[in-house]
């Protein structure tokens, strides 16, 4: 459910009243029915809301939404925008819930709400976000943030960071990393046989031959290197003011980005109300909206649920990929 003083509530009664929804999966809520009731009201949506106990207990069919719930908020204590201590913990505590049911095989996918790192910190989480959570309670090492829509694919090597830290932060090795992760992924989540990658450069015309920086020469040229020397197909660093032109045109089927916006500016300006955040190198399915709590509207019902409905899609779609490639995590 995402964070309950955010946009997560309502945008779960909003997607789940699409009927099309349950056409691609059997969507389960863990989260908070007396939120969830809250929400329901201020979206006005029709239908019910169930408590269950267990997947198995579930309806799953449109005007029901099947509730594991996960914490007692009263929602007379609920303000919209303003999280708290127990807010927080709550947050946390739906998605170590559904990361043990994913282990344990009881759902085929996560989806997440967006959660607050502010909120986080008031819980005393040891974690800034989903995917350092989800990486630490799947003893994961090796991971890496996509974005995905129909046009355009991007995958980050370093995420959250200044933009002065990205450059002594990038290394031959988690180039590589990202680049591996990606090709494995797009061939076991995304059905794809062989997969065409494209490197980023970091520095504007990818250095232009040293002029701008030498990062390209020194550390991203001898990562594509080595990853086609161990059959990936990928080619770069290109220019990163041309690269997503061409993937966006069905060049490539990825690109690997330096730094967070490198990425998430020309992804977001092509996919804002339909992007999909996806991690990578988990040994379960996890996607995600690609926006946040969005508090300055939360309870307003003026949130657009397309971000999660294709999220939800997504998810059932990569867990279909696993299954018809006999994928096993292990």
């Amino acid at each position: 459910m995402g964070d309950p003083v955010g946009i997560g509530p309502e945008l779960i009664c909003l997607a789940l009243n699409h009927s099309e929804v349950y056409d691609v999966a059997r969507p389960l809520v863990i989260g908070d029915v007396q939120v969830l009731e809250t929400a329901k009201l201020i979206t006005k949506i029709p239908g019910l809301i169930a408590t269950i106990n267990s997947p198995g207990a579930a309806s799953y069919k449109p005007g029901c939404i099947d509730v594991v719930n996960s914490s007692h908020i009263n929602p007379e204590t609920l303000v919209w925008g303003q999280p708290t201590e127990i807010t927080g913990k709550a947050m946390e505590h739906y998605i170590i819930t559904a990361i043990n049911m994913a282990l344990n095989d009881d759902i085929a996918a996560i989806v997440t709400c967006p959660i607050n790192k502010t909120a986080l910190k008031l819980a005393g989480s040891q974690y800034h976000g989903h995917t350092e959570l989800l990486a630490d309670q799947t003893g994961t090492a090796e991971y890496a943030m996509m974005m995905a829509g129909d046009r355009l694919r991007v995958v980050l090597v370093t995420i959250h960071m200044s933009l002065k830290q990205v450059p002594q932060s990038l290394t031959i090795e988690n180039i590589m990393s990202t680049i591996e992760t990606t090709d494995y992924s797009l061939k076991e989540r995304f059905g794809f046989e062989r997969p065409k990658i494209a490197v980023a450069g970091l520095n504007p015309h990818s250095g232009e031959a040293g002029m701008f920086g030498d990062e390209e020469a020194r550390i991203i040229e001898p990562a594509v290197n080595f990853s086609k020397k161990n059959g990936i197909d990928v080619s770069g660093p290109y220019p990163p003011d041309t690269v997503f032109v061409n993937a966006m045109n069905g060049e490539f089927d990825a690109v690997v980005c330096m730094y967070h916006d490198q990425g998430l500016i020309p992804f977001k300006m092509i996919h804002f109300s339909d992007g999909v955040n996806t991690t990578l190198g988990l040994p379960i399915i996890r996607t995600s909206v690609d926006h946040g709590t969005a508090y300055d509207i939360a309870g307003k019902a003026v949130a657009d649920p397309g971000s999660l409905i294709q999220a939800i899609r997504l998810a059932a779609n990569q867990a279909i990929c696993r299954i018809e490639k006999n994928y096993n995590p292990a």
